[in-house]
């Protein structure tokens, strides 16, 4: 019999094109899974097949785990003290075996374990032919329709097959059986059955490749592609920046008469492709980002990351676009969120900001409204650039000498203190929830928050009728739990009065 299985492995090897030692690995997992139906548990079995002699045997084994970790598989899992006990020099991670009688290949029942050697077979054609087709290095698939699959898209590329979702395909796009197919590989899923490479047809990176393999310039390292947003379908933005000065980055992309970026287009139904110079400036960039529009002026706001843009009124609509297109792709494109103004509106929007900056001059300074606008005018915005800005740059300010500069830092100084110790206080009053009371189940909880009871101080002012009305507690265990959300009180008073 032994013999027998030596002969049949290797006519299957020869016949499947595969390695001897997967189709050992196959019978090995035809035995294990034969021995496993032996148990009532979901035991671990290891059968280990010589590949010269044919001679099997047969392992339970158990997975050690830290001991802190505790049992989540007790059928196959070991914790470490106990596994010490058997060996002495076990670490976590591996494993403890007991040998158990080897099921007899006669009783493994032929269907069974020949479904499971095939199926073993060809996941290892597959993995093959994937591992190859990967060592390649494509960005794109390039293949045919093969069939549609729950509205996804398999595709074939010689024994390969990718899956182009619904979702990651062009908007009003429709393939039919062995129709050409490009798009972008994304990911490899090996839990996907039959087609584990995901494809995107409507990904950045898709239009990206499309034009390195169009613009030979960006191959050779002369442009690079810094970023890109898309509206599938629709209209994309680029942002190239050149590394040779003789190259001029938008024209090579456009190439003669368009030629580059209309092969771009046409691959993807059409969808309009606006280039950009990409700049270190990022004012700089967000403008060419936003053509065609003409900007009049930008506020950067790197704090919040932010820009207002300030445009006329006959290019407001053009800077927005169509349903906003234009502005979201242009903050897609730089990283920045964008805000379109008008004139107007940026008149206003300043108004308003000053007068904020200077009611907090005039309130937490005490100074009168001439000070607040000249500190307005000379830059300053908030208490921190008053209080922390170096003596030198305020004493710049022509009306202010010396003992003012200190005055108003020592005013400003003053006013963060007190401002940072009230928030303190608001902090340390804030109502503490019912989480943090101990003896609550999660049934009980849920049944407070329903009827508004949200924080200790709210469950404090119950009577004891109105809790066992809506827990269900017996009236010993409503008491109890009162005053334990009533102890923070004391606590507080207590803390009062000793200060």
């Amino acid at each position: 019999m032994n013999r027998e299985m030596l002969m049949l492995v290797d006519a299957i090897s020869r016949e499947k094109n595969v390695e001897r030692d997967v189709v050992f690995g196959a019978v090995e997992a035809a035995l294990a899974q034969a021995t496993k139906k032996l148990y009532s548990g979901e035991v671990d079995i290891r059968v280990s097949l010589n590949r010269d002699t044919g001679v099997y045997e047969t392992f339970r084994r158990w997975h050690v785990v830290p001991d802190e970790a505790g049992l989540q598989l007790p059928d196959q899992e070991i914790l470490h003290f106990e596994a010490k006990e058997q060996i002495p020099d076990i670490e976590v991670d591996e494993y403890i075996e007991e040998t158990i009688e080897s099921v007899p290949i006669g009783r493994i029942g032929a269907m069974a374990a020949k479904q499971v050697i095939l199926q073993k077979i060809r996941d290892a054609e597959r993995e093959m032919l994937l591992n190859d087709f990967m060592s390649r290095g494509d960005k794109v698939f390039v293949g045919t329709v093969k069939r549609m699959d729950k509205g996804d898209l398999i595709v074939e590329s010689g024994r390969v097959e990718g899956r182009l979702r619904r979702g990651e395909m062009i908007p009003k796009e429709n393939f039919r059986t062995g129709d050409r197919v490009r798009a972008m590989i994304m990911e490899v899923d090996l839990t996907l059955r039959g087609a584990p490479i995901v494809l995107s047809r409507s990904a950045p990176d898709f239009m990206i490749e499309l034009f390195r393999n169009e613009v030979p310039e960006i191959e050779q390292g002369l442009l690079e592609i810094k970023s890109c947003a898309r509206d599938a379908g629709s209209r994309a933005k680029i942002a190239v920046l050149s590394h040779d000065k003789r190259v001029d980055p938008i024209g090579t992309c456009v190439g003669v008469r368009g030629t580059r970026v209309n092969a771009v287009t046409n691959e993807l139904a059409g969808e309009r492709v606006d280039i950009v110079l990409w700049s270190e400036d990022p004012a700089q960039f967000v403008i060419g980002a936003l053509a065609p529009a003409n900007v009049s002026s930008i506020v950067v706001d790197e704090e919040r990351h932010a820009m207002d843009v300030v445009v006329d009124e006959e290019n407001l609509a053009i800077a927005i676009g169509r349903g906003g297109q234009n502005v979201r792709l242009a903050a897609e494109l730089t990283g920045w969120k964008i805000n379109i103004l008008d004139a107007a509106e940026s008149a206003q929007k300043q108004a308003s900001e000053l007068d904020v900056s200077r009611r907090l001059f005039m309130d937490k300074l005490d100074v009168d409204e001439e000070i607040a606008d000249l500190l307005i005018a000379e830059g300053f915005a908030s208490l921190e650039q008053v209080a922390y800005v170096p003596l030198e740059e305020m004493l710049e300010i022509e009306s202010f000498d010396e003992d003012t500069v200190n005055e108003l830092r020592a005013r400003a100084k003053d006013a963060l203190l007190t401002m940072e110790i009230v928030n303190e206080e608001k902090v340390s009053i804030e109502p503490q929830t019912l989480n943090q009371l101990e003896g609550l189940t999660p049934d009980q909880l849920a049944k407070l928050t329903e009827n508004g009871v949200n924080t200790l101080d709210d469950l404090a002012d119950l009577a004891v009728d109105e809790l066992t009305e809506l827990t269900g507690q017996s009236v010993d265990e409503a008491k109890a739990l009162i005053m334990k959300a009533r102890a923070h009180w004391f606590t507080n008073d207590a803390s009062a009065q000793e200060s």
